[in-house]
């Protein structure tokens, strides 16, 4: 039977680092503070006006293509995943296309706006692609440069401390050996809450939050018949123009839908927590990771966690998370992996691979 493997991995984050301390210069906020809610020491922010989510795509998918052995030309289609892209459109897919210097070969890209799960629901697609012969070599990207977009005041500390910038990526390659590649991948999405953790300016809504309308929030809108409603002068007065997230909403959800989705993806393949190597979830928060670990029954050798380092970064932290796991040994030939995420939207995913 044909499976997609990961035959090529690699990950980018930038060199400055950006310590806890380093944001009291801006916010009303400590080390302590945030390391007691997160696990969060230190995050990477890339350089402002020379690096773009789109070049440290590139940076990890140059390593990704080089570990797999194969020329850049070899890639069949891109799959990016992203919250942070470049511009508004066109999205990061046939820019990392250009940045890479692939576009002769025309092939194609695709671009997923599915936040903290981005990687995993693009690596499923990949999966399909690869499995039914389609393509041979699909280049699946996960980055982001938070640090442009975040409230750098005490009123949006609860979200700009959680948050770094970076990228990961993977090529996946078809294979027939036994037991070998991707075995299952489990998508999921529920859309009843979605502004719980959102970024819902700029949008054709005019700034309008669920929660406004409960308080009967009048917005004080020009009489123009047309536009004013994308960006506009309240958004800018009120900070709408940032990420807003109900931690505790988030955080209690999060710890149900992880383990449901790990455990969904183990019965399918008839296997069990135990047999599991190395779970890498998505690195959101590190007691949501802790609180997995415990209810999946793991060990700390079982689970990886970087978030200390790097923060939460969203859609890259799975591919980085896993390339680094790699490149210190932890992750071998023949292990079992599971890849869990849970973000925005809500939408959750995982992914079991035998490495």
């Amino acid at each position: 039977m044909l499976r997609s493997k990961v035959a090529g991995i690699g990950y980018y984050v930038p060199e400055q680092v950006v310590t806890n301390n380093d944001l009291t210069e801006f916010m009303d906020t400590s080390d302590e503070w945030i390391q007691e809610r997160t696990g969060i020491k230190e995050r990477r922010y890339g350089k402002k006006f020379e690096e773009t989510t789109t070049t440290m795509g590139a940076r990890a998918a140059e390593k990704a293509i080089a570990d797999a052995g194969i020329n850049k030309e070899d890639i069949d289609f891109i799959i990016f995943a992203t919250l942070s892209p470049d511009y508004y459109f066109p999205g990061c897919g046939v820019l990392v296309q250009r940045e890479l210097g692939i576009t002769g070969k025309e092939a194609g890209a695709l671009d997923i706006r599915n936040q903290c799960s981005g990687f995993v629901y693009g690596l499923s697609v990949a999966d399909q692609f690869v499995k039914s012969g389609m393509y041979k070599n699909v280049l699946v990207i996960g980055a982001e440069m938070h640090s442009m977009g975040l409230d750098y005041s005490t009123r949006g500390r609860n979200v700009t401390v959680i948050f770094g910038d970076g990228a990961g990526a993977v090529v996946l390659q078809p294979t027939e050996e036994e037991n070998k590649g991707i075995l299952t991948t489990k998508l999921h999405s529920d859309g009843t809450y979605a502004e719980k953790l959102a970024f819902i300016s700029p949008g054709a809504h005019g700034g309008y939050h669920q929660r406004d309308a409960e308080e009967k929030i009048d917005y004080a809108f020009s009489d123009a018949k047309y536009g004013e409603m994308f960006v506009n002068e309240h958004m800018l007065e009120n900070g709408l123009l940032f990420p807003d997230m109900e931690g505790q909403f988030v955080f209690k959800l999060a710890v149900q839908k992880f383990p449901e989705v790990i455990r969904e993806a183990l019965e399918e393949a008839g296997l069990k927590p135990g047999d599991i190597d190395m779970l890498v979830p998505h690195q959101a928060n590190l007691r949501i990771s802790k609180f997995v670990q415990k209810r999946m029954g793991l060990s700390d050798d079982q689970v990886w966690n970087n978030i200390q380092k790097f923060g939460n970064t969203t859609a890259a932290s799975i591919p980085i998370a896993l390339a680094e796991a790699v490149e210190k040994g932890a992750v071998k030939e023949g292990d079992l992996v599971c890849l869990a995420a849970f973000g925005s939207g809500f939408t959750w995913g995982s992914a079991l691979i035998r490495w």
